[in-house]
């Protein structure tokens, strides 16, 4: 059978209606699926590194904490790049309304119904399909009227925290704007910069291992990297500590944790103009 090129994530705590539901959609029509424990690290890892258009949750034996797990996708899906399915009972149903932040999400009822589930997977299907039609005939209308103005260059920003859904928020606040790339170690940032040179790195204050220091430290011995611009991204209890480095380090400045959008662009522009 024809592989089709829909990627579908498939995550949750009951694993036997993971498993079943894997199966049909491999054998029986051809869909790439990836397995994902139901955490909020091993979600946010391959929801960046693979983006998948479908997320399917399976739910079982649900807590407070293990449903609000599942935010950690909130950007992916309020960007319109991806559909959430829930397989859920009607009590696992408004369990998940009640503790989520999600705000679309497509429900489908145990047992499930296969047919209603490929009815869905198609219709997602066609629909990415004629956006990228769309996208595309737009695209050329777009360099065609625009070919003989300045094309402007986006600027590059790395964002280097261990929280995954610090990563998430400041991206949906700047990809507007910015091109950015999210890391969680001060070790995957050195790796980003062997590919990249960013414009800009927002750098988390306290990480585990390396944290935001001892990064700046490494950054400003480096001379290829000494001259990136810096800003720390710090919660209120360390403002004292990092006003400390500030005068030792000498960043760009420092931005309270959670950001508000204006106030993280204001402090961009000051920096990148």
């Amino acid at each position: 059978m024809m592989q089709r090129n829909l990627k579908i994530l498939i995550t949750g705590k009951n694993r036997k209606v993971m498993k079943d539901v894997a199966e049909h959609l491999e054998d029986d029509r051809g869909y790439m699926t990836l397995k994902c424990d139901p955490s909020k690290s091993a979600l946010y890892d391959i929801t960046l590194a693979e983006l998948p258009k479908v997320i399917i949750i399976c739910m079982g034996d649900e807590t407070v904490e293990s449903v609000s797990v599942y935010d950690v996708v909130r950007t992916a899906v309020n960007q319109g790049n991806c559909t959430i399915i829930v397989i859920a009972n009607e009590e696992d149903e408004k369990f998940f309304i009640k503790y989520t932040h999600l705000d679309r999400v497509l429900f489908l009822s145990r047992p499930v119904s296969l047919f209603a589930l490929y009815e869905k997977l198609s219709e997602i299907e066609e629909k990415l399909e004629n956006d990228r039609e769309n996208n595309l005939s737009a695209f050329r209308e777009f360099v065609n009227e625009r070919k003989d103005e300045e094309v402007h260059h986006r600027k590059h920003i790395l964002v280097v925290d261990d929280d995954p859904e610090q990563l998430f928020h400041i991206k949906n606040l700047l990809s507007e704007f910015y091109d950015v790339t999210l890391v969680k170690s001060g070790d995957q940032a050195f790796i980003a910069l062997t590919k990249n040179i960013p414009d800009l790195i927002l750098l988390d204050y306290l990480m585990p291992g390396m944290d935001g220091p001892e990064v700046l430290r490494e950054l400003r011995s480096t001379d290829f990297y000494s001259t990136i611009p810096v800003i720390f991204l710090t919660g209120m209890t360390e403002k004292s500590a990092v006003l400390q480095t500030i005068k030792e380090l000498r960043p760009e400045g420092y931005v309270i944790k959670p950001s508000k959008k204006s106030e993280l662009v204001a402090k961009i522009i000051d920096v990148l103009g």
